[in-house]
């Protein structure tokens, strides 16, 4: 299945890969990487001359359709291990029972530090929980892995990936041996992950953030809610105001023809009083004229 996905994969993107010479030719090591993208998962198997084992989420295995018949199909083929996270504290300890398992085969086994992917391609604190007690557990070497522009190429929620080069950037192993019989000091837990951490943050010139990505995740979320809760807010706002803006040009408009109205009735009765006048005034024009002939008549006599 690798071969089979491989192939194609390396002919479509054409990822370049530095430091492929920090990975043994055997012999067990951790590979700690960032994780910008679903498709680091894809990636980074099929660069690699050696089997390396990854623990995926068990969802990776049965989600439904011809992506997840896909998905499930190669992540077998390369021996990644299902792990059900529903409960987080059970999923950690099966996670790292397995991790030391696939060491003590000497086989190379990959985890993101980062708990899950980064949501805006920064690197985020690693959780000390897995990657540095699996590394004192085995005595295994650390080697620190950058992604590059994974998260392009597939960003969270997109399902057609986009055709450019990603990139693979592996460091030099890092030794934890001096921590030996220390996997329960949560301060040396702490100093392996930050360590192994800062490496990942050279090869990969990420900007660093010293919040878990979890945390980052869930700020983003209640931002994006509180936005849209400000946005229906604004719209029933501007919905109120118009209608006040409507109810009162009504108003006006009523007024206004109430006002037109009374303007045209007083137009009507001045009209009235005027033709009135008029008639009275010619009335007794015609009353003159005739008073006036009447005494002319009397004069001629």
């Amino acid at each position: 299945m690798k071969v089979a996905i491989g192939g194609p994969l390396k002919i479509a993107f054409r990822p370049w890969v530095e430091g492929l010479e920090n990975i043994p030719d055997e012999g067990p090591a951790i590979l700690a990487s960032n994780h910008l993208s679903f498709s680091d998962s894809f990636f980074l198997p099929v660069m690699l001359h050696r089997k390396v084992t990854f623990i995926a989420k068990a969802e990776y295995f049965t989600t439904p359709g011809v992506k997840g018949r896909l998905t499930a199909a190669f992540f077998k083929g390369v021996g990644q291990l299902p792990v059900d996270r529903s409960g987080s504290r059970g999923a950690g300890e099966a996670a790292i029972r397995s991790g030391i398992e696939v060491l003590e085969r000497g086989e190379l086994f990959g985890i993101y530090p980062e708990g899950t992917r980064s949501p805006d391609g920064r690197l985020y604190r690693g959780k000390p929980g897995g990657l540095a007690r699996v590394a004192l557990a085995t005595g295994a070497p650390v080697i620190p892995v950058a992604m590059i522009d994974t998260e392009k190429i597939q960003p969270p929620g997109k399902v057609v990936p986009k055709l450019m080069r990603p990139g693979i950037r592996i460091g030099k192993p890092l030794d934890f041996s001096r921590y030996q019989g220390l996997a329960h000091d949560r301060f040396v837990l702490r100093a392996v992950t930050d360590e192994v951490m800062y490496e990942i943050m050279k090869l990969s010139g990420q900007e660093y953030v010293d919040i878990y990505a979890t945390a980052a995740k869930r700020q983003i979320a209640e931002a994006a809610k509180a936005e849209r809760e400000a946005e229906r807010a604004a719209g029933r706002t501007a919905g109120t105001a118009a209608d006040r803006v409507q109810q009162a040009a009504g108003k006006a408009q009523e007024a206004a023809g109430k006002a037109a109205g009374k303007a045209q009735e007083a137009a009507k009765a001045a009209f009235g009083r005027a033709e009135k006048a008029e008639k009275a005034e010619k009335a007794e024009k015609d009353t003159d004229e005739k008073v006036e002939k009447v005494e002319k008549e009397k004069q001629a006599e």
